[in-house]
């Protein structure tokens, strides 16, 4: 089997990108930050939930980033 070396520094560029949005958004006044970062965490949820495709534990999780997402938006400040 040959390993994916692009797999890894996507993995990393993924993080930097997520990090850095996050920090930005945290600078924002209430409630925008709270519904930039509610949207991103219902962003990952989303994908996670479309990326994992019949990976039933990948898919619950990402469930469950949407659904604290969408609270964090709406309901959680």
């Amino acid at each position: 089997m040959r390993p994916d070396l692009l797999r890894p520094l996507l993995g990393t560029l993924g993080l930097l990108i997520g990090f850095t949005l996050y920090a930005l958004a945290g600078k924002l006044a209430e409630p925008w930050q709270s519904v930039a970062i509610g949207g991103m965490f219902a962003l990952l949820g989303l994908g996670a939930w479309v990326y994992a495709r019949g990976e039933r534990w990948i898919q619950g999780l990402g469930l469950l980033l949407l659904i604290y997402g969408l609270l964090r938006a709406t309901v959680l400040r």
